[in-house]
């Protein structure tokens, strides 16, 4: 298992406390109603699912939901969400993603952009283009780096990766590498794999969407 997986398998029972941040309430309500919009009649794979926070909002009104996550830890937990029951939960890294036969029409993944080495990204969204159906939708959501409520940054790499320093209840602290592209680098990245990038700014958060090559 790698840092970053091992990382979030120790964190599991936490992770969902960011959600808690006062300030990020107004962002999320509107997320959460949109994602739920977004989605409504698709067959969506979701990547990085976590311990499904987002989970529900998609397979409250979406035809067929695949959720994959490479940890066993977190999948315990999403598997208790509402709509669990409409989820398919399968063990599996968003690097290598199971052969599913491109049944699926849009596919989503919450915080995962960020995690992405930047010498990876155009790679893996090449890969992501290619285990889903030719105008399939894709969406990221990730947070923007907001003074006072983001976690600091600690240093940056060669290829220009940023990373942060976090703390777990068991006193253990982590390097996690954290980037935050601007809006332009946004669209730049997405209308290098399919069309009509878009990208809504909210306070804490982005919500990236475009659609994958016919």
């Amino acid at each position: 298992m790698d840092k970053l997986a091992s990382y979030y398998a120790q964190r599991a029972s936490e992770y969902e406390r960011i959600y808690a941040k006062p300030e990020r309430q107004p962002d999320l309500r509107a997320l959460e109603a949109r994602i739920q919009k977004m989605f409504a009649g698709r067959k969506v794979l979701e990547l990085a699912c976590g311990t499904g926070y987002w989970t529900p909002f998609i397979a409250s009104s979406a035809a067929q939901v695949t959720a994959l996550d490479l940890n066993d830890e977190v999948l315990e937990i999403a598997r208790t969400k509402k709509h669990a029951d409409k989820v398919e939960f399968v063990k599996g890294s968003a690097y290598d993603i199971p052969d599913l036969g491109r049944t699926h029409d849009a596919l989503f993944a919450g915080f995962w952009w960020s995690h992405v080495p930047l010498q990876k990204l155009d790679g893996f969204l090449t890969d992501v283009a290619s285990r889903i159906k030719p105008g399939a939708l894709i969406a990221f959501l990730d947070n923007r780096y907001v003074q006072g409520s983001s976690t600091p940054l600690a240093r940056r790499d060669a290829q220009g990766n940023a990373y942060q320093l976090r703390s777990l209840d068991d006193g253990s602290t982590h390097e996690v590498l954290k980037n935050f592209p601007s809006e332009s680098e946004l669209i730049q990245r997405a209308s290098r794999h399919g069309w009509g990038a878009n990208v809504d700014l909210l306070d804490h958060y982005w919500l990236l969407s475009w659609w994958a090559p016919k």
